[in-house]
């Protein structure tokens, strides 16, 4: 099982990309021929995507993780993992139906650079789904970074933890109004722009979350490479454990409390080339 699934955070990414793909990608490999998903980490996703779609690419920077979600996911025929940049991807312009990237943006270095890279790559009126972690989190999700955003200069390192909303490797977060703007001079029409996850999701996520996964996770910081050694835990199934429906409940009690604000843990997107 993965137990990701029971991390409300994961789970309501995971459930935004489900819910997306059933409405955008119906199953039916005439609509969506091909597809990419730009940044496939540990190969999280990529059994659910590949059952929307004739042929599925799974990209990353990372050799081990991919060479996990090859593992992971041998059972799935429609389904090849590359090494490959998402600021210098290698595939010809339009290539692509449907493009998914979950948690990646925010890595990268250049971001503005990987939304153009993935309007190139996308044929016209194809889809890209996203998620990304948000500057605009919650304060109960990382007070004393959220504190630090109110009073830093803008010199000023944009994080003063690396915990909290900075955990994971974030070295920064990505803004509502830059990412619509890339988004838009990349070429792409915003089709729905909402918050994942928010002030009851917070508290019971701060601080905790980043300090287990730097402890246990292997490749914790997403980076190229990872030389870290000791305990590492990798997902061994993609199956949902049953208590999933916990978690479900939770962020079903999230929302109905604070949907209404537009602080989020991080936000779910979907594009369409224009």
């Amino acid at each position: 099982m993965n137990f990701k699934f029971l991390f409300p955070t994961f789970r309501n990414r995971y459930k935004f990309v489900k819910d997306r793909l059933e409405k955008y990608a119906p199953n039916d490999p005439q609509t969506v021929g091909d597809a990419l998903n730009l940044g496939t980490g540990e190969g999280d996703y990529d059994r659910m995507v590949a059952s929307h779609c004739a042929h599925l690419i799974g990209c990353d920077v990372n050799e081990e993780d991919l060479a996990h979600a090859r593992i992971l996911n041998s059972s799935v025929a429609n389904l090849q993992y590359e090494l490959n940049n998402a600021l210098d991807l290698s595939y010809a312009e339009n290539s692509f139906d449907l493009l998914v990237s979950c948690e990646v943006i925010e890595h990268v270095g250049q971001p503005e650079k990987m939304v153009q890279e993935m309007a190139r790559v996308i044929r016209p009126g194809g889809y890209a789904i996203m998620t990304f972690p948000s500057r605009e989190f919650p304060i109960s999700y990382d007070p004393v970074n959220r504190v630090w955003q109110w009073f830093r200069k803008p010199a000023d390192k944009e994080n003063l933890i690396s915990q909290g909303a900075y955990a994971f490797g974030h070295d920064y977060l990505i803004g509502s109004a830059d990412f619509k703007k890339w988004a838009v001079d990349a070429g792409f029409e915003i089709v729905e722009f909402q918050g994942l996850s928010r002030h009851l999701v917070g508290i019971l996520e701060v601080y905790w979350t980043g300090i287990v996964q730097s402890i246990f996770k292997k490749n914790a910081r997403n980076i190229t490479t990872d030389t870290k050694g000791g305990v590492t835990i990798r997902p061994v199934s993609t199956k949902e454990p049953w208590l999933v429906f916990f978690t479900d409940s939770l962020l079903w009690l999230d929302n109905m409390l604070f949907g209404w604000t537009n602080r989020s843990i991080g936000k779910g997107v979907v594009l369409r080339k224009r």
